[in-house]
């Protein structure tokens, strides 16, 4: 199948409250504008020099998330135009991308990480950490005027275990709702990935990073 057939297909079956990230890593602009013209305005890059340079090279109307862990001293490079960083798991890391941002006379939305695989090589908060770093950000709100939290992010273990990967997700989900309880502006969780999205998207998923299922295996 061509990518354009690729893309529509997984378009058409998420439901429609499933925003749908196409992952873009390592792959040239050529595919990527191939993806655009088929309707795709969302990409995920992993790397932000990477997706600076894809930035300046294609349309302005594209949404850029940054997915993958990210290294405090390169926000200044991505803050002019990121829409999305999924990543976000320390403070430190959350007061440069509002420092960053408050210079480009932006605010950036952020996703926190949550840890929930049962590996040791994944990023991401645990639960007291989660809650120490929203408290922290509530009673420091001046200082992060140019940040919004809108959610949460993780990745499940990579296995083949199913039940696992549903517990895992289920897990993320029920500390989403507990949050959401007392923050309208929590709307998103990005769960899921070209091997799991329809199990994520079982479970609460409203955000799904697609990248081998559109754009075929990287290199």
């Amino acid at each position: 199948m061509s990518l354009k057939e690729n893309l529509h297909k997984i378009k058409n079956s998420l439901p429609e409250n499933v925003t749908l990230v196409a992952v873009s890593k390592t792959k040239p602009v050529s595919d990527l504008m191939e993806a655009y013209e088929a309707g795709q305005r969302i990409f995920g890059e992993n790397k932000i020099q990477e997706m600076a340079e894809k930035f300046e090279q294609m349309p302005k109307d594209i949404q850029w998330h940054m997915i993958g862990h990210v290294q405090t001293n390169k926000v200044k490079f991505m803050a002019p135009f990121v829409d999305l960083i999924h990543g976000v798991d320390s403070l430190k890391l959350l007061q440069e991308i509002d420092k960053q941002a408050k210079k480009n006379n932006r605010v950036i939305d952020c996703l926190l990480q949550m840890h929930i695989a049962e590996e040791e090589t994944k990023f991401g908060l645990d639960e007291n950490e989660l809650n120490e770093m929203l408290k922290q950000v509530q009673h420091d709100k001046n200082n992060f005027r140019n940040i919004r939290i809108i959610g949460l992010m993780g990745m499940a273990t990579f296995t083949e275990n199913q039940s696992q990967i549903q517990k895992e997700f289920l897990h993320l989900k029920s500390i989403f709702d507990k949050l959401q309880t007392n923050n309208s502006q929590l709307t998103t969780l990005s769960m899921g990935m070209s091997g799991d999205y329809p199990l994520a998207i079982e479970c609460g998923s409203s955000m799904v990073r697609i990248g081998s299922s559109i754009f075929g295996r990287r290199k």
